[in-house]
Protein backbone atom coordinates (compact mmCIF):
# COMPACT_ATOMS: atom_id res chain seq x y z
CA UNK A 1 0.00 0.00 0.00
CA UNK A 2 1.60 3.89 -1.10
CA UNK A 3 -0.02 6.73 1.48
CA UNK A 4 1.38 8.82 -1.77
CA UNK A 5 -1.25 11.30 -3.02
CA UNK A 6 -1.21 10.81 -6.89
CA UNK A 7 -0.80 14.52 -8.29
CA UNK A 8 -3.62 16.05 -10.34
CA UNK A 9 -2.46 15.56 -14.16
CA UNK A 10 -3.79 19.15 -14.87
CA UNK A 11 -3.28 18.41 -18.49
CA UNK A 12 -7.14 17.90 -19.13
CA UNK A 13 -6.02 14.05 -20.61
CA UNK A 14 -8.51 11.32 -19.70
CA UNK A 15 -8.12 10.64 -16.20
CA UNK A 16 -7.10 7.40 -13.84
CA UNK A 17 -7.05 6.22 -10.54
CA UNK A 18 -6.30 3.14 -8.65
CA UNK A 19 -7.29 2.29 -5.14
CA UNK A 20 -6.45 -0.75 -2.90
CA UNK A 21 -9.40 -2.69 -1.19
CA UNK A 22 -8.02 -4.85 2.29
CA UNK A 23 -10.01 -7.33 2.80
CA UNK A 24 -11.61 -6.60 5.77
CA UNK A 25 -15.70 -6.29 6.24
CA UNK A 26 -16.00 -2.86 5.51
CA UNK A 27 -14.53 -2.66 2.29
CA UNK A 28 -12.24 0.41 3.52
CA UNK A 29 -10.20 2.03 0.05
CA UNK A 30 -6.88 3.70 0.91
CA UNK A 31 -5.74 5.44 -2.35
CA UNK A 32 -2.60 3.99 -4.12
CA UNK A 33 -2.28 6.52 -7.26
CA UNK A 34 -4.59 9.20 -9.04
CA UNK A 35 -4.73 12.34 -11.24
CA UNK A 36 -8.33 13.24 -9.94
CA UNK A 37 -8.57 16.69 -7.46
CA UNK A 38 -9.37 15.61 -4.13
CA UNK A 39 -12.73 16.20 -3.49
CA UNK A 40 -13.27 14.50 -7.10
CA UNK A 41 -11.29 11.43 -5.35
CA UNK A 42 -12.92 11.59 -2.16
CA UNK A 43 -16.38 11.28 -4.35
CA UNK A 44 -15.44 8.28 -6.77
CA UNK A 45 -13.64 6.38 -3.63
CA UNK A 46 -17.88 6.66 -1.97
CA UNK A 47 -18.92 5.38 -5.02
CA UNK A 48 -16.68 2.76 -5.49
CA UNK A 49 -17.19 1.69 -1.55
CA UNK A 50 -20.95 1.18 -2.38
CA UNK A 51 -20.20 -0.91 -5.70
CA UNK A 52 -17.88 -3.08 -3.10
CA UNK A 53 -20.30 -3.36 -0.53
CA UNK A 54 -23.13 -4.62 -2.52
CA UNK A 55 -20.91 -7.32 -4.05
CA UNK A 56 -21.35 -5.87 -7.53
CA UNK A 57 -17.46 -6.50 -8.43
CA UNK A 58 -16.31 -9.28 -10.08
CA UNK A 59 -12.73 -10.40 -9.92
CA UNK A 60 -11.32 -9.04 -13.61
CA UNK A 61 -14.59 -7.90 -15.19
CA UNK A 62 -15.12 -4.91 -15.43
CA UNK A 63 -17.63 -2.30 -15.14
CA UNK A 64 -19.13 1.03 -17.03
CA UNK A 65 -21.55 3.64 -15.31
CA UNK A 66 -22.18 7.14 -14.90
CA UNK A 67 -20.69 8.38 -12.27
CA UNK A 68 -21.44 12.84 -10.90
CA UNK A 69 -18.11 14.31 -9.55
CA UNK A 70 -16.51 17.57 -8.97
CA UNK A 71 -14.82 18.70 -11.94
CA UNK A 72 -16.36 20.62 -15.12
CA UNK A 73 -17.37 17.75 -16.75
CA UNK A 74 -19.72 16.92 -13.93
CA UNK A 75 -20.72 13.87 -15.15
CA UNK A 76 -18.38 10.93 -16.64
CA UNK A 77 -18.20 7.70 -17.85
CA UNK A 78 -16.23 5.11 -15.01
CA UNK A 79 -14.44 1.58 -16.10
CA UNK A 80 -13.86 0.10 -12.97
CA UNK A 81 -12.50 -3.31 -12.20
CA UNK A 82 -11.44 -5.39 -9.30
CA UNK A 83 -8.92 -7.75 -9.46
CA UNK A 84 -5.88 -9.15 -7.48
CA UNK A 85 -2.00 -9.29 -8.45
CA UNK A 86 -1.34 -12.57 -10.34
CA UNK A 87 2.20 -13.29 -8.57
CA UNK A 88 0.32 -12.95 -5.02
CA UNK A 89 -2.72 -15.15 -5.83
CA UNK A 90 -1.00 -17.67 -6.90
CA UNK A 91 1.08 -17.73 -3.64
CA UNK A 92 -1.98 -17.90 -1.97
CA UNK A 93 -3.64 -20.15 -3.78
CA UNK A 94 -0.74 -22.66 -2.78
CA UNK A 95 -1.53 -22.34 0.71
CA UNK A 96 1.19 -19.44 2.18
CA UNK A 97 0.40 -17.22 4.60
CA UNK A 98 0.35 -14.36 2.30
CA UNK A 99 -3.06 -13.20 1.79
CA UNK A 100 -3.16 -11.44 -2.13
CA UNK A 101 -4.41 -7.50 -1.75
CA UNK A 102 -7.25 -6.56 -3.43
CA UNK A 103 -7.02 -3.30 -6.27
CA UNK A 104 -10.03 -1.05 -7.94
CA UNK A 105 -8.65 0.31 -10.98
CA UNK A 106 -11.18 3.18 -12.68
CA UNK A 107 -10.95 4.97 -16.13
CA UNK A 108 -12.77 7.87 -16.14
CA UNK A 109 -13.57 9.32 -19.94
CA UNK A 110 -16.11 11.55 -21.24
CA UNK A 111 -19.42 9.31 -21.13
CA UNK A 112 -20.77 6.06 -20.77
CA UNK A 113 -19.17 5.12 -24.26
CA UNK A 114 -16.50 3.22 -22.62
CA UNK A 115 -18.83 0.16 -22.33
CA UNK A 116 -18.13 -0.17 -26.16
CA UNK A 117 -15.01 -0.78 -25.07
CA UNK A 118 -15.26 -2.98 -22.49
CA UNK A 119 -13.46 -5.89 -23.32
CA UNK A 120 -10.62 -3.72 -24.53
CA UNK A 121 -9.92 -2.67 -20.88
CA UNK A 122 -10.25 -5.34 -19.42
CA UNK A 123 -7.25 -6.96 -21.17
CA UNK A 124 -5.43 -3.81 -20.27
CA UNK A 125 -6.25 -4.24 -17.16
CA UNK A 126 -5.54 -8.34 -16.90
CA UNK A 127 -1.69 -6.87 -18.25
CA UNK A 128 -1.18 -4.90 -15.02
CA UNK A 129 -2.41 -7.67 -13.00
CA UNK A 130 0.09 -9.52 -14.05
CA UNK A 131 3.23 -6.87 -14.02
CA UNK A 132 1.99 -5.15 -11.33
CA UNK A 133 4.82 -4.47 -8.86
CA UNK A 134 4.38 -2.03 -6.02
CA UNK A 135 7.86 -1.64 -5.00
CA UNK A 136 8.01 2.44 -5.14
CA UNK A 137 10.25 2.42 -7.92
CA UNK A 138 8.12 0.09 -10.01
CA UNK A 139 5.30 2.19 -8.85
CA UNK A 140 6.23 5.17 -10.24
CA UNK A 141 8.28 4.12 -13.73
CA UNK A 142 5.74 0.94 -14.65
CA UNK A 143 2.82 1.22 -13.24
CA UNK A 144 2.00 4.86 -12.53
CA UNK A 145 2.53 5.93 -16.41
CA UNK A 146 0.40 2.04 -17.99
CA UNK A 147 -2.11 4.12 -15.97
CA UNK A 148 -2.37 6.84 -17.18
CA UNK A 149 -1.78 5.41 -20.99
CA UNK A 150 -5.17 3.95 -20.56
CA UNK A 151 -6.74 6.21 -23.32
CA UNK A 152 -3.98 6.18 -26.22
CA UNK A 153 -3.40 2.46 -25.39
CA UNK A 154 -6.78 0.99 -25.24
CA UNK A 155 -9.54 3.15 -27.08
CA UNK A 156 -7.70 5.00 -30.27
CA UNK A 157 -5.89 1.64 -32.00
CA UNK A 158 -9.49 1.68 -34.40
CA UNK A 159 -9.35 5.53 -34.72
CA UNK A 160 -5.21 5.77 -35.60
CA UNK A 161 -5.70 2.52 -38.45
CA UNK A 162 -8.60 4.32 -40.06
CA UNK A 163 -6.37 7.63 -40.13
CA UNK A 164 -3.52 5.65 -41.18
CA UNK A 165 -5.06 3.44 -43.93
CA UNK A 166 -8.32 6.20 -45.37
CA UNK A 167 -9.69 4.48 -48.29
CA UNK A 168 -7.73 1.01 -47.93
CA UNK A 169 -9.33 0.34 -45.03
CA UNK A 170 -11.94 -1.42 -47.33
CA UNK A 171 -8.66 -4.40 -48.01
CA UNK A 172 -8.72 -4.62 -44.03
CA UNK A 173 -12.58 -4.71 -43.67
CA UNK A 174 -12.42 -7.59 -46.13
CA UNK A 175 -9.72 -9.32 -44.59
CA UNK A 176 -11.83 -9.17 -41.32
CA UNK A 177 -14.83 -10.36 -42.80
CA UNK A 178 -13.64 -13.43 -45.07
CA UNK A 179 -11.06 -14.81 -41.85
CA UNK A 180 -8.40 -13.81 -44.78
CA UNK A 181 -4.86 -14.20 -42.37
CA UNK A 182 -2.52 -10.83 -42.58
CA UNK A 183 0.65 -10.61 -42.41
CA UNK A 184 2.13 -7.35 -41.48
CA UNK A 185 5.78 -6.43 -42.56
CA UNK A 186 8.36 -3.49 -41.62
CA UNK A 187 5.85 -1.59 -39.24
CA UNK A 188 7.00 -0.48 -35.97
CA UNK A 189 5.30 -2.28 -32.86
CA UNK A 190 2.30 -0.30 -32.09
CA UNK A 191 1.24 -0.09 -36.12
CA UNK A 192 1.52 -3.87 -36.02
CA UNK A 193 -1.06 -3.80 -32.73
CA UNK A 194 -3.33 -2.08 -34.19
CA UNK A 195 -4.10 -3.77 -36.71
CA UNK A 196 -3.96 -6.78 -34.85
CA UNK A 197 -6.62 -5.43 -32.39
CA UNK A 198 -8.62 -3.71 -35.66
CA UNK A 199 -8.82 -6.86 -37.38
CA UNK A 200 -10.00 -8.52 -34.26
CA UNK A 201 -12.82 -5.88 -33.51
CA UNK A 202 -13.71 -6.59 -37.13
CA UNK A 203 -13.95 -10.05 -37.26
CA UNK A 204 -17.12 -11.76 -36.42
CA UNK A 205 -15.39 -14.02 -33.89
CA UNK A 206 -18.01 -15.01 -31.49
CA UNK A 207 -21.34 -14.23 -33.44
CA UNK A 208 -20.88 -17.23 -36.08
CA UNK A 209 -19.89 -20.56 -34.68
CA UNK A 210 -16.47 -21.70 -33.83
CA UNK A 211 -16.48 -24.64 -35.92
CA UNK A 212 -17.88 -22.91 -39.00
CA UNK A 213 -14.93 -20.23 -38.00
CA UNK A 214 -12.23 -22.75 -37.64
CA UNK A 215 -13.42 -24.27 -41.20
CA UNK A 216 -13.67 -20.33 -42.74
CA UNK A 217 -10.03 -20.07 -41.85
CA UNK A 218 -8.78 -22.96 -43.01
CA UNK A 219 -10.67 -22.85 -46.35
CA UNK A 220 -9.16 -19.26 -47.39
CA UNK A 221 -5.83 -20.18 -45.97
CA UNK A 222 -5.79 -23.22 -48.78
CA UNK A 223 -6.79 -20.67 -51.33
CA UNK A 224 -4.74 -19.60 -53.66
CA UNK A 225 -3.69 -15.71 -52.98
CA UNK A 226 -3.25 -17.29 -49.11
CA UNK A 227 -2.96 -14.42 -46.64
CA UNK A 228 -2.86 -10.42 -47.28
CA UNK A 229 0.57 -8.59 -47.32
CA UNK A 230 0.82 -4.83 -45.57
CA UNK A 231 4.34 -3.74 -46.01
CA UNK A 232 4.89 -0.19 -44.24
CA UNK A 233 8.13 -0.09 -45.23
CA UNK A 234 7.22 3.23 -47.33
CA UNK A 235 5.42 6.65 -46.38
CA UNK A 236 1.86 4.65 -47.34
CA UNK A 237 1.24 1.06 -46.31
CA UNK A 238 1.27 -0.87 -49.57
CA UNK A 239 -1.23 -4.15 -50.04
CA UNK A 240 -0.53 -7.81 -51.67
CA UNK A 241 -3.04 -10.59 -52.14
CA UNK A 242 -5.79 -7.92 -50.95
CA UNK A 243 -9.15 -8.30 -51.73
CA UNK A 244 -12.42 -6.26 -51.58
CA UNK A 245 -16.26 -5.74 -52.41
CA UNK A 246 -19.01 -3.22 -52.46
CA UNK A 247 -20.32 -4.01 -49.41
CA UNK A 248 -16.94 -3.31 -47.22
CA UNK A 249 -15.94 -0.40 -49.51
CA UNK A 250 -19.57 1.54 -48.42
CA UNK A 251 -18.40 0.63 -44.67
CA UNK A 252 -14.91 2.22 -45.51
CA UNK A 253 -16.69 5.39 -46.89
CA UNK A 254 -18.42 5.51 -43.78
CA UNK A 255 -14.79 5.13 -40.91
CA UNK A 256 -13.05 7.99 -44.09
CA UNK A 257 -16.32 10.20 -43.46
CA UNK A 258 -16.68 9.76 -39.94
CA UNK A 259 -12.55 10.61 -39.27
CA UNK A 260 -13.48 14.73 -39.50
CA UNK A 261 -14.87 14.54 -35.64
CA UNK A 262 -11.85 12.84 -34.31
CA UNK A 263 -14.31 10.71 -32.01
CA UNK A 264 -12.98 7.18 -31.14
CA UNK A 265 -16.17 6.16 -29.79
CA UNK A 266 -17.55 7.16 -33.08
CA UNK A 267 -15.55 4.62 -34.77
CA UNK A 268 -15.93 1.49 -32.88
CA UNK A 269 -19.91 1.99 -33.00
CA UNK A 270 -19.26 1.88 -36.70
CA UNK A 271 -17.43 -1.01 -36.81
CA UNK A 272 -20.54 -2.81 -34.59
CA UNK A 273 -22.48 -1.38 -36.94
CA UNK A 274 -20.47 -2.91 -39.48
CA UNK A 275 -20.70 -6.15 -37.51
CA UNK A 276 -24.17 -6.19 -37.45
CA UNK A 277 -25.31 -5.83 -41.04
CA UNK A 278 -22.87 -8.63 -41.63
CA UNK A 279 -24.68 -10.82 -39.30
CA UNK A 280 -28.05 -9.70 -40.96
CA UNK A 281 -27.34 -10.27 -44.20
CA UNK A 282 -26.15 -13.88 -43.29
CA UNK A 283 -29.24 -14.57 -41.29
CA UNK A 284 -31.28 -13.38 -44.34
CA UNK A 285 -29.30 -15.67 -46.39
CA UNK A 286 -30.18 -18.66 -44.38
CA UNK A 287 -33.56 -18.15 -44.66
CA UNK A 288 -33.83 -17.42 -48.33
CA UNK A 289 -31.59 -20.89 -48.69
CA UNK A 290 -34.10 -23.03 -46.23
CA UNK A 291 -36.87 -21.58 -48.63
CA UNK A 292 -34.85 -22.84 -51.66
CA UNK A 293 -34.65 -25.96 -50.71
CA UNK A 294 -38.25 -26.42 -52.08
CA UNK A 295 -39.17 -23.56 -54.04
CA UNK A 296 -37.58 -22.45 -57.32
CA UNK A 297 -38.72 -18.48 -56.67
CA UNK A 298 -36.87 -18.62 -53.57
CA UNK A 299 -34.01 -19.86 -55.22
CA UNK A 300 -33.91 -16.35 -57.41
CA UNK A 301 -34.90 -14.41 -54.74
CA UNK A 302 -31.27 -16.16 -52.78
CA UNK A 303 -29.53 -15.43 -56.44
CA UNK A 304 -30.72 -11.62 -56.31
CA UNK A 305 -29.65 -11.23 -52.53
CA UNK A 306 -26.32 -12.13 -53.50
CA UNK A 307 -26.18 -9.97 -56.24
CA UNK A 308 -27.36 -7.21 -54.84
CA UNK A 309 -25.80 -7.22 -50.79
CA UNK A 310 -22.59 -6.32 -51.77
CA UNK A 311 -20.45 -8.95 -50.35
CA UNK A 312 -22.07 -12.00 -51.78
CA UNK A 313 -18.74 -13.38 -52.42
CA UNK A 314 -17.99 -13.92 -48.43
CA UNK A 315 -21.57 -14.86 -47.72
CA UNK A 316 -21.56 -17.60 -49.92
CA UNK A 317 -18.70 -19.01 -48.28
CA UNK A 318 -19.88 -18.74 -45.01
CA UNK A 319 -22.79 -20.49 -45.59
CA UNK A 320 -21.03 -22.76 -48.28
CA UNK A 321 -19.30 -23.93 -44.69
CA UNK A 322 -22.11 -23.90 -41.96
CA UNK A 323 -24.79 -25.96 -44.49
CA UNK A 324 -21.51 -28.52 -45.81
CA UNK A 325 -23.56 -31.46 -43.69
CA UNK A 326 -26.31 -30.68 -44.98
CA UNK A 327 -27.35 -32.36 -48.30
CA UNK A 328 -30.17 -29.93 -49.57
CA UNK A 329 -28.75 -26.70 -48.57
CA UNK A 330 -25.59 -27.89 -49.66
CA UNK A 331 -27.25 -28.31 -53.40
CA UNK A 332 -28.70 -25.02 -53.24
CA UNK A 333 -25.34 -23.39 -52.04
CA UNK A 334 -23.87 -25.20 -55.51
CA UNK A 335 -26.62 -24.54 -57.89
CA UNK A 336 -26.01 -20.35 -56.51
CA UNK A 337 -22.23 -20.77 -56.88
CA UNK A 338 -22.25 -21.65 -60.88
CA UNK A 339 -24.82 -19.06 -61.39
CA UNK A 340 -22.07 -16.05 -59.42
CA UNK A 341 -19.38 -17.40 -61.45
CA UNK A 342 -21.67 -17.02 -64.89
Amino acid sequence: RSSQQGADSGDGSPSSAAAETPSSEDFSLSLLDTNLPAEAETELRSFIAKRLTKGALFEGMGNVATVGLSIPESKVGCYYCRFQQENLLEMATLGSDISAPEYVVCFLGGSEKEDTFRLELDKYIQSLKINLDLEQKKLETCVNPYLRSWFENAICPIQRVVQLFQEKLTFLLHAALSYTPVEVKNAEERTEKDISRFLAAASLQGLVQEGTMTSLCIAMTEEQHKSMIIDCSGPQPQFHNAGSNRFCEDWMHAFVNGAEGGNPFLFRQILENFKLKAIQDINNLKRFIRQAEMNHYALFKCYLFLKNCGSGDILLKIVKVEHAEMPEARNVVTVLEEFMRE
